[in-house]
């Protein structure tokens, strides 16, 4: 099998596209977080580098511009006007696809999932949910919020009584047994990083992402095995525990491999999954959460929501302090984005107003 940056290239032409993103995206060096690690530990870290896919620019960016790109290419090639999407109440998925459908002329359906219970009015009203509707979303609630098997097949019927009514429905789904598309954007974002490293004169020696539905962590992770490195990626999970989260790449990695007929490519032992930062559960706000927010825009003036990024970057704070980066000179942070969602948890991060 061939490998290397142009060969992957060439296995992602093979596929449909709709290019609305901005890239590439900056790649900044954190240097006063790394110098607050570095003061707390007594010693050298390593270069503390953030990918900046909060900038992809559709909708306030975030990594679901890279996912849909792929995903809506499929819609179009297959004469879709409707996209039918489903997630959690705050998602960024359906936020970004809600853009997508309006900038291609498309009718958007959004399946509301409950995954977080007890959240109060403006958890059910503000940050992505008002976004949704800017964007002329269709909104349908789901009261279940962690059966993705139930939710995917609501979503059917929503399509099925779209078909009815004549139009020609494309269903994204996020359940482990999809045909893993939005992972090739990542696999892109892989080749955008890689020529962004080398002109800079300079190489990664860890990557760290977010690891809830999987597509970013297993198009990152797929895509660098493809081009010829093994840079070891961390999944820091935001939505289930390690080993289930372990479970859940390796097998969307395997359905990826199947996808552009590499064969299998990606060890099992190079799925790596920590679970320290996640909490009791998706959305659900713990001590390091809230610390990775302060630090981040204290120091870095980055933005980091409760859900996805702060766990994320909790866990490249946390891995760093147990040494797993020792002895390595950059360690790449990859700023997924969620910024609306900071809106929607404003009670909970600041109660006293």
């Amino acid at each position: 099998m061939m490998t290397g940056p142009d060969a992957l290239q060439d296995r992602l032409d093979g596929f449909p596209r709709v290019r609305l993103g901005h890239f590439p995206t900056p790649l900044e060096k954190m240097e006063r977080l790394a110098g607050h690690l570095s003061e707390e530990l007594g010693g050298p870290v390593p270069s503390l580098w953030v990918k900046r896919d909060d900038c992809t620019g559709v909708a306030t960016g975030g990594n679901k511009v890279r996912q849909l790109e792929y995903s809506f290419g499929a819609a179009k090639a297959a004469g879709a006007d409707t996209a039918v999407i489903t997630g959690a109440v705050q998602s960024n998925y359906m936020r970004t696809a809600a853009a997508f459908a309006a900038r291609l002329g498309m009718e958007a359906h959004v399946q509301l999932e409950n995954r977080v219970e007890g959240m109060g009015e403006g958890y059910h009203k503000s940050g992505n949910v008002l976004l949704d509707r800017m964007f002329g979303a269709h909104m349908h609630h789901f009261p279940l919020g962690e059966d993705e098997k139930a939710a995917d097949a609501n979503l059917n019927s929503i399509a099925a009584r779209l078909k009815r009514n004549g139009k020609n429905p494309y269903l994204f789904t996020l359940s482990a047994d999809t045909k893993p598309l939005t992972s090739l954007g990542y696999m892109q974002c892989a080749i955008e990083l890689l020529q962004q490293a080398s002109e800079g004169g300079m190489q990664f020696d860890a990557v760290v992402v977010p690891s809830g539905s999987a597509a970013t962590h297993v198009g990152t992770l797929l895509g660098l095995r493809l081009a010829g490195y093994t840079t070891p990626v961390h999944g820091i999970c935001v939505r289930r525990d390690a080993k289930s989260q372990t479970e859940r790449v390796l097998s969307i990695t395997r359905l990826a491999e199947d996808m552009l007929g590499c064969g299998e490519t990606v060890p099992e032992s190079d799925v790596q999954c920590h679970d320290d930062w996640f909490g009791p559960s998706y959305g659900r706000l713990v001590e390091s959460t809230f610390e990775a927010i302060e630090l981040a825009g204290r120091l870095e003036a980055l933005i980091v929501d409760p859900v996805y990024t702060a766990k994320s970057l909790a866990g490249l704070i946390g891995l760093t302090r147990v040494g797993a980066f020792e002895g390595m000179g950059n360690v790449l942070y990859i700023h997924t984005g969620g910024l609306p969602g900071v809106f929607a948890y404003r009670s909970a991060l600041y109660p006293d107003g």
